[in-house]
């Protein structure tokens, strides 16, 4: 007995000898990876960094609304890669609301924060009690990929408790009218919702862990030469909201950016911190005669969820038959 515990003993002193405390992790090859959007940028992309696959492809134009999943949650956003927008009526029943004359129209922000929604706070909440207003809202539904209209609806948000939402809706004519509910699903952030077939639950993102990018299309609000701001479509990156944070650096050469450089930076949650600002517009805007350049000497640095580090560069947004809408980007695990 004593001769194998001895035996055991000493083989674990020559396995665990092979790995030094301070031997550093592996590296990861650097990767080099093309999202085919199409030029229309129908498709969008979930992807994961450290697996380095495309996680779900959707159709940018299948749902309306996502609704927030959690026992407690209960904000509804817009799919805001069709340019969806919405205004509160302040009306209380459906068949009021006939057209949209007087609505103040409000986009959701693209940064992520869920205090600054087109439908905002639908509900309130006083003690234990919560309060339905019961407010009809119109909906914008936007456009699809060519451009073509995809119509208005009302709506009414009625319910919500730790399993559902529940919902009316109808036409602006009235006409297919309807009482919904979604349900609440487990491990997503959202449930997704929408008007096609006359309404329908639909599943869109993978799961919350799964996932770190999102190449798609996305409202956000640009500025003129006077500092008004406008809402604008544009084609970009989108981060996994709370789950990455991110920064940006122009100062070093992507090769000579390392770890301990990394680790110097300040980081944000921003969903759009990304963004679609990598690449810059060339040509006649008016015309529609443009192309698109990359933004040369920006990187950027991404730390994820588990605590990795990563160094991101876009390099084309080209396929190579010259057709815009693949986005090609290298990076690193430091």
């Amino acid at each position: 007995m004593l001769k194998n515990t001895l035996y055991i003993f000493a083989l674990l002193l020559i396995l665990t000898s092979c790995f030094k405390e301070d031997d550093p992790l592996p590296a990861f090859p650097m990767q080099t990876t093309t999202i085919a959007m199409g030029k229309y940028y129908l498709y969008q992309y979930y992807f994961n960094l450290v697996s380095n696959e495309e996680v779900k492809q959707d159709v940018k134009n299948d749902y309306d609304l996502g609704f927030e999943c959690g026992d407690s949650s209960w904000h509804v956003v817009l799919n805001t890669a069709a340019f969806m927008f919405a205004g509160n009526t302040g009306k209380k029943d459906l068949i009021e609301v006939s057209d949209t004359t007087g609505l103040d129209w409000r986009f959701d922000k693209s940064d992520g924060d869920l205090d600054s929604t087109a439908i905002g706070q639908w509900l309130t909440f006083t003690g234990n009690d919560t309060i339905y207003p019961n407010l009809v809202y119109v909906l914008n539904r936007g456009y699809d990929h060519l451009g073509k209209v995809r119509g208005l609806r009302k709506i009414k948000f009625t319910k919500v408790d730790s399993v559902s939402y529940s919902f009316e809706y109808s036409d602006m004519n009235d006409d297919n009218y309807n009482i919904f509910t979604v349900q609440k699903q487990e491990g997503v952030t959202y449930t997704y919702f929408s008007f096609d077939e006359g309404g329908m639950q639909v599943e869109m993102e993978p799961l919350t862990d799964t996932w770190d990018l999102l190449f798609t299309q996305y409202t956000t609000l640009l500025y003129t030469n006077d500092g008004l701001p406008y809402p604008y479509l544009v084609t970009g990156v989108l981060s996994n909201y709370g789950n990455l944070q991110m920064a940006v650096d122009s100062s070093l050469t992507y090769e000579n950016i390392d770890l301990s450089f990394a680790k110097t930076k300040t980081y944000s949650i921003a969903k759009d911190f990304i963004g679609y600002d990598w690449k810059d517009v060339q040509g006649d805007v008016n015309t529609g005669n443009v192309y698109y350049e990359i933004v040369e000497g920006r990187t950027y640095l991404i730390r994820n969820r588990e605590g990795l580090y990563f160094k991101l560069r876009f390099i084309n947004f080209y396929s190579d038959e010259g057709e815009k809408g693949y986005p090609t980007f290298q990076y690193d695990v430091l």
